[in-house]
Parts: C-alpha cells; sequence; structure tokens
C-alpha cells in the first residue's frame, strides 16, 4: 500500500542526517508482517540474488527490468562513470562515526544498490547512474496490531534535467506496473519463508 511522505518523514530514521538533499519519491508499507526483530529478513530478501528482476518476480516485472536494462546499456546510463565513486560520491562519505562503526549491511546481487549502513530498525542502500543518485530506504516499523512490517521509501537527487525528465517519463510505469508486481513478489517470498524467522 502507498503511503504518504509523512509516513516516511515523520519517523525518526538516521538517513535523514545523511540525505538530506534528496527528496522522498515513493513510501510503501511492504505485506511482511514479523516480530520486532526481523528487519535482517527483509534485507536479505532484497540482497540474496533472488529478489527483484530474477525468476520468482512476475513476468511484467521482469520484462520492464530487461527494458530498463537494455535502455541503460543503449544510452549509456549505467556507465561506471556515471555512477556512485564517479559522478557523485557515496553517501558513506557523508556517516557519523557511529554509523561509521555500525555494519555497513551487504550489497544486493539482484538490484544495482550498494549497502550504506545497516540498523536494527533500517537499511539504506543506494545507486547512481547519469539519471539520479537514489536512495533504497527500508525501515521496520510497529503496524498498529502489536505486531511489526516493512516500510520502503525511495529517495532520489536527480541529475539535471535530464533526470528529472527521466524521473517523470518513467512515473507511471512505477506506478502502474513497477510497484504492484514488486510488493506482491515481496509478499510472496515473505510468505515462503516464514519458516526461516520461527
Amino acid at each position: 500500500m502507498r503511503l504518504p511522505s509523512t509516513a516516511h518523514t515523520s519517523r525518526p530514521w538516521r538517513i535523514h542526517e545523511i540525505a538530506r538533499d534528496f527528496r522522498v519519491e515513493d513510501v510503501w508499507a511492504l505485506p511482511t508482517p514479523g516480530g520486532p526483530d526481523d528487519l535482517p529478513y527483509l534485507v536479505g530478501q532484497f540482497t540474496d540474488g533472488e529478489g527483484p528482476g530474477k525468476a520468482g518476480s512476475s513476468l511484467v516485472y521482469r520484462a520492464l527490468f530487461a527494458i530498463r536494462s537494455q535502455l541503460g546499456r543503449l544510452l549509456r546510463l549505467d556507465d561506471a562513470d556515471g555512477g556512485v565513486g564517479a559522478r557523485v560520491p557515496s553517501l558513506r562519505d557523508r556517516l557519523p562515526a557511529d554509523l561509521l562503526a555500525a555494519p555497513r549491511g551487504p550489497d544486493s546481487d539482484s538490484l544495482p544498490f550498494r549497502s550504506v549502513y545497516l540498523l536494527p530498525d533500517e537499511w539504506a542502500a543506494e545507486l547512481a547512474n547519469r539519471t539520479v543518485h537514489a536512495v533504497l530506504h527500508l525501515g521496520w516499523v510497529p503496524d498498529g496490531t502489536g505486531g511489526y512490517r516493512g516500510q520502503m521509501a525511495v529517495l532520489v537527487k536527480p541529475n539535471g534535467l535530464l533526470g528529472a525528465a527521466y524521473m517523470l517519463g518513467i512515473k507511471p510505469f512505477r506506478y502502474v506496473a513497477v510497484y504492484p508486481a514488486l510488493l506482491r513478489s515481496i509478499g510472496r517470498r515473505w510468505e515462503e519463508t516464514a519458516g526461516q524467522r520461527r
């Protein structure tokens, strides 16, 4: 379920002090009911190589993922010189000492994001290309019924006019196809792996 930006901005996440110059693009409640210590399982689901774009995902999602990948190669949007550490410095360069000392968290084998930090209730990962510097933020929040669930936010800093036009152009696809398929995939895998969390 899509949430208002305030569902992210009103929480005391550490990402707020790190990514002040990013805007909140999307916030979603994830279909991942669990206990207070289950965030590592959700992070693992995003980083274990079986995540979005892989065989367990919907055909629509995999097709859009493949099209975006091909367009990125064709238009050179994802070249190494447009990424983190080249076009933009990593958000890790902004971390205060306590976050630098915290676990970095796993990098994703299934998404082009690289981990910035991992805490008991939040994980942040980043990517950059010629269009945008983006943050994928997963938080673990009370669900109002005594349990907990994941909450996903996407924060972006578009790269000039190209980035702004790109974000505007992909918006309909994100809401009509990408996010619905992604949320179904997340929920399905969460249910399939319930035994690992018990």
